[in-house]
């Protein structure tokens, strides 16, 4: 089976191009989901978690993704060490997960994966390519942040047009171009081995 990565910056519509995957029968893991869900379940991870950032970075059980978020997003050292405690163990759920799939490929899901270092254990990489300020207008509406904040995330990722290089498809995702026909392009390369 072949283990696709799919990646691109905050804001790019990764999440948008992972449902037509989906639709069209592809298994595709969202490594930020599975993030979550072990930020809030791994009783080891939390712990961890409220040592490095305090009792506030819970709120009972759930994750305090604005505490955190802002802590991370305007300090390298402290995201450094989210992502120390974070990534080891996520990546390892995406990897068992990866191996039980039946399908000619399945895809992970993640903003991060040439950040994490994670993009060697794939095979291909699609990206998802979208203009700053298209990106920037999406993320403020999703998240309701200010510019300045989705400037400070986009920051802490590598620049899209050197990440949009690094991979083996880009998927255009500027509100100008279909999806759907270049999801079932890049589809059809990847069943024919192109």
């Amino acid at each position: 089976m072949i283990k696709v990565g799919l990646t691109g910056g905050i804001g790019s519509g990764k999440s948008t191009v992972a449902k037509i995957f989906r639709t069209i029968g592809i298994p595709v893991i969202d490594a930020d989901i599975v993030a979550k869900t072990i930020m809030e379940n791994d009783e080891e991870l939390i712990r961890a978690i409220k040592t490095a950032f305090g009792e506030q970075a819970y709120i009972g059980k759930k994750l305090n993704r604005k505490y955190i978020a802002n802590i991370v997003f305007n300090d390298d050292t402290q995201l450094e060490i989210l992502n120390g405690l974070t990534h080891p163990a996520t990546i390892k759920a995406a990897e068992d997960w990866m191996l039980q799939q039946n399908s000619p490929y399945c895809i992970k899901e993640a903003a991060l994966l040439f950040e994490a270092g994670t993009a060697d254990t794939l095979d291909l990489i699609i990206g998802v390519n979208a203009p700053d300020a298209v990106r920037i207008r999406r993320i403020m509406q999703r998240d309701g942040v200010t510019r300045q904040e989705v400037l400070a995330r986009m920051d802490k990722q590598i620049v899209q047009e050197t990440k949009m290089w690094l991979c083996d498809y880009v998927i255009n995702n500027d509100e100008q171009q279909l999806l759907i026909p270049q999801v079932l392009e890049v589809h059809d390369k990847i069943i024919v081995g192109d």
